[in-house]
């Protein structure tokens, strides 16, 4: 390494991260990326420049004192900087792999203008990572009970997170989750090899410690309304976090076909399931040629899925280029080195099967980039006689999913958007029923981990506020 690689006033390069090989990795389902060393981490954390005005805390959702934990770890202080991270974050094992630091906290590290910002991201894992390998987990005092209880609907990032913050203000707090695992899209749409679900676990117990409640397989909207929480059970507020897990189909010809996955069951199967395992006795099709139809993060851990799954060649369709693609950086180029297989500018039509609709082949047409739409991305535009057939037996669409209904069909002084949406004031995460919270995917729609935790840390403080 060169004199400057190593002087942290002035490095250019951030430390790589150790990872597996590309086709070593693409036929497990272990963790891609190995984590820091405790030298390695340190090295990088002496990157940081210490800034008096850190832009970097105003870009994180949660506002991580980032110069704070990084600070610690360039100084050995693994310990004390996994709990200055869980000051303000509840869940920072998972936001060490999975959330966007690129478009967010560092992207506004001053570093960046010059070379490459410090790895925020896995300095955080590796701080989270390291208390709790290392056994050194603490458990902080909570404020004495204030004999107020709240109510959580769901187990994914915003309401876990809204979950941490009220336990530790003294209230009483049970999550309700509709599922037998707890962890929302964290267990079931996020894959092994980006988030292993014992992480997840950990984090969970850690709130459970805590204080927090947890009843699963419990339906809200179904084994009890919301309603029923606030006047029979005696909770005080409630907090909707239950996401966006109605998958959107592109409602083309052929959806109904056999081989015809929404990346949500495909996904849920896989992760929740675990349909890859030999002793798993939940059925999935692993398909020779599999297409993942969309751009995001969902499409390439499907995609990425599918070749673990066997298939001897997995392909994303994408309407737009390679530069409009939602997904993060990191995920395209893991795909790419694994030998993902991108037909970009290429749109379906229709899914062809045989005569027993099993699946054949995607029917596409060319797209070029017109005039800029409402998003700011350039809009798709079909270029005429342009058909043509990729052969395939698995269609994975990934275009997307819409919050369940459930809740707001049985919540009916709740106010709701034309997409399904529960309206909420977004600085207070206040929806139009008094005492009644939500926030995450079930108020943006699909978004990120790191926003829904945001949203759930939000409508906690106002729950405090209110409540008081």
């Amino acid at each position: 390494m060169s004199e400057e690689g190593t002087n942290n006033t002035g490095k250019k390069s951030r430390v790589p991260m150790r990872e597996q090989a590309p086709l070593v990795r693409a036929k497990n389902f272990e963790e891609v990326p190995y984590g820091y060393s405790e030298e390695e981490a340190i090295q990088e954390a002496k990157r940081c420049l210490k800034c008096k005005k850190p832009l970097c805390v105003e870009g994180c959702p949660v506002n991580v004192k980032i110069p704070e934990f990084v600070g610690l770890i360039a100084e050995g202080k693994f310990a004390e900087a996994a709990r200055k991270l869980k000051e303000t974050n509840a869940l920072p094992a998972v936001c060490g792999r999975v959330c966007p630091q690129e478009e967010q906290c560092e992207s506004r590290c001053i570093l960046g203008k010059k070379g490459e910002p410090v790895a925020v991201g896995n300095l955080e894992r590796f701080a989270a990572d390291w208390e709790r390998e290392k056994g050194v987990v603490e458990i902080p005092a909570c404020k004495p009970k204030n004999g107020k209880k709240v109510a959580i609907v769901g187990s994914g990032p915003a309401g876990l997170t809204c979950a941490g913050e009220l336990i530790k203000e003294g209230f009483d707090v049970t999550i309700f989750e509709a599922l037998h695992e707890t962890g929302g899209v964290l267990v079931y749409g996020i894959p092994e090899f980006r988030l292993p679900k014992e992480i997840v676990k950990k984090e969970i117990e850690f709130l459970e410690k805590l204080g927090v409640t947890i009843e699963r397989n419990f339906i809200i909207g179904k084994t009890a309304t919301v309603d029923d929480l606030l006047n029979d059970e005696g909770y005080s507020a409630v907090f909707v976090g239950s996401g966006a897990g109605l998958p959107s189909f592109m409602k083309i010809k052929g959806e109904n076909n056999i081989g015809v996955y929404s990346a949500n069951e495909y996904l849920t199967r896989s992760n929740l399931m675990r349909a890859y395992s030999s002793t798993s006795a939940t059925p999935i099709m692993k398909g020779k040629r599999a297409i993942t139809v969309g751009g995001g993060n969902v499409a390439m851990d499907a995609a990425r899925t599918a070749l673990r799954l066997g298939a001897d060649k997995s392909m994303i369709v994408y309407r737009r280029s390679k530069e409009e693609m939602p997904a993060r950086k990191a995920e395209v180029h893991h795909a790419e080195e694994e030998g993902i297989e991108f037909n970009l500018l290429c749109n379906p039509v229709e899914i062809l099967s045989d005569e027993n609709g099993f699946v054949t082949a995607l029917r596409c047409v060319k797209m070029e980039l017109g005039e800029p739409d409402a998003s700011g991305r350039r809009k798709p535009v079909v270029v005429a006689g342009s058909e043509y057939d990729i052969p395939c037996d698995v269609v994975i669409i990934a275009i997307g999913n819409t919050p369940n209904p459930l809740i707001p069909s049985t919540t009916p002084d709740i106010s709701v958007s034309k997409w399904g949406t529960i309206v909420t004031d977004e600085t207070t995460g206040r929806t139009s029923k008094k005492f009644v919270y939500a926030g995450g995917d079930i108020v943006t729609g699909a978004a990120t981990v790191i926003l829904a935790m945001g949203a759930g840390k939000v409508a906690a403080k106002s729950i405090i506020e209110d409540l008081k």
